[in-house]
């Protein structure tokens, strides 16, 4: 697996899964259910990751939506 984006705005994070999904690349995000020991704070970055064979694919198509930051 590779980390593409760490971040913690949920609503970037659920658009990018859906930008890859649409694109036939399978996501996974991790530190999800980090928020209920962190009280929902959002204080802790969310990673989306993908597989190493779909990581070049998935940078191109973050980076031609605009979507390059933390890449």
């Amino acid at each position: 697996m590779r980390v593409l984006i760490r971040s913690t705005n949920p609503i970037r994070l659920s658009f990018l899964q859906a930008l890859l999904k649409d694109a036939g690349i399978e996501t996974v995000l991790l530190d999800q259910h980090i928020s209920a020991v962190e009280g929902g704070i959002g204080a802790f970055p969310r990673r989306l990751a993908v597989r190493e064979e779909d990581a070049a694919a998935a940078e191109r198509i973050l980076r031609d939506a605009g979507e390059a930051e933390g890449l």
